[in-house]
């Protein structure tokens, strides 16, 4: 018995990229630097001074990498929009060499049977934005949503899968609070609103992509994490709760009609900056949800650290990524019918779930990545229990298509099903990306619909 019979019968078996890690080509064709190329360039703040001017080439590839996904035989690619390659000024003129790179995109995707699934925001902020206050800044949520229009009336005649924001927790406390990404700033009430302005962008976002294609399906993707404590003293208790705050109600209460979590708003201490009909622009109906998981979030007490004053640990004997993230699949299972059961979430989507390991080309050029499919294994078998459960799982985007630019840790950290010789771009199928082709092939048997 196929142990993904519980999937349903049309299961969408994806690839994930986003634009920075993986395009390159930042000056070319009109696009404008992003908060990433200016972040990147900074001295101490990515490991061994990477950055994503060249990438994976994508820009000049992107028909090579389309025929990866064809070996790999997936239904759909989860790709991100380039704002500065699309609105090089944030707002105003539009860029029609950097439209047409995605409308050549789109065809060729097409062309393949791959269903397009474009992100519009992931992390790329166009930098005269930020120079002019970034999301803490209401503008720039409405001018989100002026972009947003733009990309949709251009590809809306093909394009109907369509994703707001990606992780808008790292865009504002990894960036705004944190200070580990772009922008790198360490500010509270910086970061506080800079959430508050993305999820309005959201909402913006949604109405505005509907507005503009008949029959769209708008979601947007959260990173979420079960927040567990460390020990069973009250103080640790505590700390999970403010960290399940911080980390998965802050970005799931407002989008579906909750507000803002009281204690995390008594906690942050920052005003939050609501207009008459905000919070209800935010909760505009989803038509799905996605969940990016990664890890589990054991943490204690940490009174003199940073909101949410959690410290994340280790428990004996956990495996570990070459990210040092935890192996825990069982907390994905527990994600999915959490959203599913508590915000009844009618469609979810696993729009990234992947691992790092330090992987080896062998001398006959293969990569064999043993640790990465066994997490595949057990990650894939726990959304096939979830829906098993009663989880409306539709679909799954494994992370990453292609090793790519990782953020501050540049190149060394490799997620990819492909391998990515970054000195010559060529490109190899890891075992990962054979193991993953063998199971999405093995689902078609059960009579499911083409993409």
């Amino acid at each position: 018995m196929n142990e993904y019979n519980s999937l349903p019968a049309d299961f969408t078996w994806g690839v994930a990229t986003a634009a920075y890690q993986i395009e390159g080509a930042v000056a070319e064709d009109g696009r404008s630097p992003s908060i990433w190329d200016t972040f990147s360039h900074l001295p101490g703040k990515i490991d061994n001074a990477d950055n994503g001017d060249v990438a994976c080439d994508h820009y000049h590839r992107w028909r090579e990498d389309i025929g990866l996904m064809k070996q790999l035989g997936v239904d759909a690619y989860r790709f991100s929009v380039a704002w500065p390659r699309v609105v090089p000024g944030g707002d105003g003129p539009v860029n029609e060499k950097g439209l047409a790179f995605y409308d050549r995109l789109v065809d060729g995707l097409l062309e393949a049977g791959i269903t397009p699934f474009p992100t519009l925001y992931h992390w790329d902020l166009p930098q005269t934005l930020q120079d002019r206050g970034g999301w803490p800044a209401r503008e720039t949520a409405e001018h989100f949503a002026e972009y947003a229009a733009v990309v949709a009336r251009r590809l809306g005649d093909r394009v109907k899968d369509w994703t707001t924001l990606n992780e808008p927790l790292c865009s504002s406390w990894i960036g705004h609070l944190e200070g580990r990404m772009a922008p790198g700033l360490t500010d509270i009430t910086a970061a506080v609103r800079a959430s508050y302005h993305l999820h309005l962008g959201h909402g913006l976002a949604t109405q505005a992509v509907r507005a503009a294609v008949p029959g769209a399906r708008v979601g947007i993707v959260n990173n979420l994490s079960p927040c567990e404590a460390a020990t069973e003293r009250e103080e640790d208790r505590a700390a999970a709760v403010r960290a399940d705050g911080h980390t998965n109600r802050w970005w799931l209460d407002p989008i579906h009609g909750r507000g803002y979590p009281q204690d995390m708003v008594d906690l942050y201490g920052v005003r939050l900056p609501v207009r008459a009909g905000d919070l209800d622009t935010i909760a505009t109906p989803l038509d799905w949800l996605g969940v990016n998981y990664y890890f589990r979030n054991v943490v204690t007490d940490d009174p003199t650290g940073p909101p949410p004053h959690a410290k994340q640990v280790y428990l004996p004997g956990a495996r570990r990524t070459a990210m040092d993230w935890e192996v825990n699949a069982d907390g994905l299972e527990n994600i999915l019918l959490r959203v599913a059961n508590e915000y009844g979430a009618r469609k979810i989507y696993v729009t990234e779930n992947g691992a790092a390991y330090p992987d080896v080309v062998r001398a006959d050029g293969s990569v064999d990545d043993p640790e990465r499919v066994q997490y595949l294994d057990e990650h894939l078998a726990a959304c096939a229990r979830a829906a098993r459960r009663g989880a409306p799982l539709a679909g799954y985007f494994a992370w990453s298509l292609l090793d790519n630019f990782e953020w501050a840790y540049g190149y060394d950290k490799r997620f990819g099903l492909v391998h990515v010789d970054y000195a010559t771009q060529r490109r190899t199928v890891k075992s990962s990306g054979h193991r993953y082709a063998d199971i999405v092939r093995s689902t078609r048997g059960r009579g499911r619909k083409a993409a």
